[in-house]
């Protein structure tokens, strides 16, 4: 029976999917001992609490306009993002804590290889997980999904650079490369999340949309002839939505019938090339 794909069932696939990858990582570690494997797995506890902040704010996201959100829900979304990287930022500090116990008092670790081999099939687990986001955040348009698979991407880079690290510890008996490793991968995380943060901050403040003020731009340049000017373009977005209203100028004979099948016009045709676009004109006329 095929599964019918939409961004619920995407959320709820992310959630089983963290959970079994933190219980895979959790058996490396108590397998070695080794902290730079803990880090990796106390990443993914922030993962799992994304993923059912991002289950809420998906399901908010898509609950339809009401008296006291007329323009919809959709900003749930970036401030789920904005939490995650918050949740990101907090793990990262955890990790240096810890990375700073263990390279004061370095201890010798145990089972790496297969340490290292459960922690690798960790690694292939998130590395898909990861595709099977971006995939399903570039389709529906959702910054929530968007930021959990940057999230879960920056975990496989940072979980390769354990698994080389530990090898070469293992190899040469320098085992405070554990911690360097872990305070490394902290680094990362603290990149990541700051990144994060700013792009979901960035949406909360209404931002503008270029790519979109020039779609709208090039399809007004269409029907020149029809009308003397526009001005004061103005485009936001919220979630997977933008908003956009510009003031268009027209003849003073132009009835207001035709003005208003004219803007019609105009709308319909940006809807058919951007549905996410919603366009308000303000008509203006001259003597």
């Amino acid at each position: 029976m095929e599964v019918v794909m939409n961004k619920k069932t995407v959320v709820i696939y992310t959630v089983i999917g963290g959970v079994v990858i933190f219980g895979v990582k959790m058996a490396a570690y108590f397998m070695s001992g080794s902290i730079a494997l803990l880090s990796d797995a106390l990443e993914s506890i922030a993962n799992i609490l994304a993923s059912l902040m991002m289950a809420f704010a998906v399901h908010l996201s898509e609950t339809p306009a009401d008296d006291e959100h007329k323009y919809g829900h959709q900003k749930v979304e970036n401030i789920s993002s904005l939490t995650e990287g918050l949740l990101i930022l907090f793990a990262a500090i955890l990790i240096v804590e810890k990375a700073i116990a263990r390279l004061l008092n370095p201890v010798a670790l145990h089972n790496i290889n297969l340490s290292l081999g459960i922690s690798v099939l960790a690694t292939i687990m998130n590395a898909g997980l990861s595709w099977f986001l971006i995939r399903a955040g570039r389709k529906y348009g959702s910054i929530a999904l968007e930021g959990d698979a940057k999230h879960l991407l920056s975990d496989v880079f940072s979980s390769l650079a354990v698994v080389i690290g530990l090898l070469v510890a293992e190899f040469t008996g320098w085992f405070f490369i554990d911690s360097i490793l872990a305070l490394l991968a902290a680094v990362v995380l603290g990149q990541m999340a700051i990144n994060l943060v700013r792009k979901s901050a960035t949406g909360l403040m209404d931002q503008s949309c270029p790519a979109e003020e020039s779609k709208i731009i090039e399809v007004l340049s269409r029907h020149k002839g029809q009308f003397l000017d526009f001005h004061a373009i103005k485009t936001r977005k919220s979630g997977n939505q933008i908003y956009a209203e510009l003031h268009l100028s027209v003849v003073g004979d132009k009835t207001v019938i035709e003005a208003h099948q004219f803007t019609d016009h105009i709308e319909a045709e940006l809807k058919k090339e951007m549905p996410q676009v919603i366009l308000t004109i303000h008509v203006e006329t001259t003597e």
